[in-house]
């Protein structure tokens, strides 16, 4: 099979139920090349070598003209909100990422997260109470979606009346990214900008409120903030606000919905997470490891020329960094196919590496130890509906887009 054949078929929907065997193949030859300016790195030491590597932006605009674009586009609109910390370098990136942390953990504010366990639980009771007497949910739509966006508009500040709103534009721009092959493109692209323009709108008037009266969120703190680094400006305030809502929301939903399916799969886990619900720890940690919720990192390029196992990635090149295939490389880690949440040693690539490892890692463990732990305790002989369930097209943040499940009943 040759390189571009199998990268077409990781990149096919078909294949999104079990993409792990394409992987393995690819893993053959740890850096392939895609294309005249496209490298895709497979294997867990090269990937964790490039995360950590001051020659590997996230930047785009060092990409050279045409790198990648005809496989994968990021189809962001950066005159509508500017791009992140995200996908920038330092010390643009350093800046910023530093501005963030301080409302929301150590050293400044080292209990925010733990101090919303609480909140948290009771979000997550309130959706399971919410089933109500039906045996069959989608837990998608009823639970893995509405949890993270509840949690980040209380983190945030969102007031609770405006929560749905925030639902809808959530759901229109993470739609954006799961393009349906009978959608008109333009009209697709047109939606989502209008849900980005209206949630930057939104977020200015709530930063001005904020401004003038100041509560005990998270987006009140970034507003007044004056520490070493100075102030944010007002766009940088709406991007880090967006980053937050859209990035953080989608890929726990994945986690959480791939969590829960990786379970039921797993009947044994399932059971001793009822009867144990710390046991959610490790559970989470392999999961990340297992079916982590972001399968790959497309937006990187290289400032300079750089060779790694025989292979030369060019300098403006576009890398591809297959972080779910470096979590199955064999080479890291014993029988990686097996789901087994007693793995020692499990350094997972699930959250990245690096600079521009997770911001809201510490935040979805807690989301994901809490859902999952509260469904494996409530759910009365949860099982199935189908398998594999129905998955989005897209090939970076995998996960159903559907989690059709059966059980007996609720437990209270």
């Amino acid at each position: 099979m040759t390189p571009d054949v199998l990268l077409r078929q990781i990149l096919d929907p078909a294949n999104r139920a079990d993409p792990y065997p394409l992987y393995a193949e690819l893993r053959k030859t740890p850096v392939i090349r895609g294309g005249d300016s496209l490298f895709i790195v497979s294997t867990y030491w090269e990937i964790k070598s490039l995360l950590h590597d001051p020659r590997v932006s996230s930047d785009a605009r060092n990409l050279s003209p045409g790198a990648g674009d005809s496989l994968l586009r990021d189809d962001d609109d950066a005159s509508v909100l500017p791009p992140s910390f995200l996908r920038l370098d330092p010390p643009e990136h350093d800046r910023l990422r530093r501005m963030t942390m301080r409302p929301f953990g150590p050293p400044e504010t080292p209990r925010r997260i733990h101090d919303m366990r609480g909140e948290l639980d009771g979000i997550v009771s309130g959706l399971i109470d919410g089933f109500g007497d039906r045996k069959r949910v989608d837990l998608v739509d009823d639970f893995s979606y509405p949890f993270p966006v509840t949690v980040i508009c209380r983190l945030l500040g969102v007031p609770r009346e405006d929560e749905a709103r925030f639902h809808t534009w959530a759901d229109t721009i993470a739609a954006g990214l799961d393009p349906d092959p009978d959608d008109d493109p333009g009209e697709r692209r047109r939606v989502v900008q209008q849900a980005r323009t209206e949630l930057g709108t939104y977020l200015s008037g709530l930063i001005d409120e904020r401004g003038s009266a100041p509560g005990d969120d998270m987006l009140s703190a970034l507003v007044a903030q004056h520490g070493p680094d100075g102030r944010m400006s007002r766009m940088e305030l709406l991007s880090t606000a967006a980053l937050l809502l859209i990035a953080g929301h989608e890929t726990t939903v994945n986690l959480i919905t791939n969590g829960m399916l990786t379970l039921l799969r797993n009947p044994d886990v399932l059971a001793r997470l009822r009867d144990d619900p710390h046991f959610a720890v490790p559970v989470v940690e392999e999961l990340l490891r297992f079916e982590p919720p972001v399968q790959l990192l497309p937006q990187r390029t290289t400032l300079a020329d750089i060779d790694i196992c025989d292979t030369t990635i060019t300098k403006g090149s576009a890398l591809w960094l297959v972080l779910a295939s470096g979590n199955r490389d064999p080479q890291r880690f014993a029988e990686p196919d097996r789901f087994d949440p007693d793995r020692e040693d499990n350094q997972h690539l699930g959250f990245g590496s690096g600079i521009h490892n997770c911001f809201g890692a510490p935040l979805a463990r807690l989301e994901a130890q809490t859902a999952l732990a509260e469904l494996a305790r409530r759910l009365d002989n949860p099982r199935l509906v189908e398998d594999p369930p129905p998955y989005r097209r897209n090939a970076v943040l995998r996960g159903p887009r559907h989690l059709h499940i059966e059980f007996d009943g609720v437990r209270g």
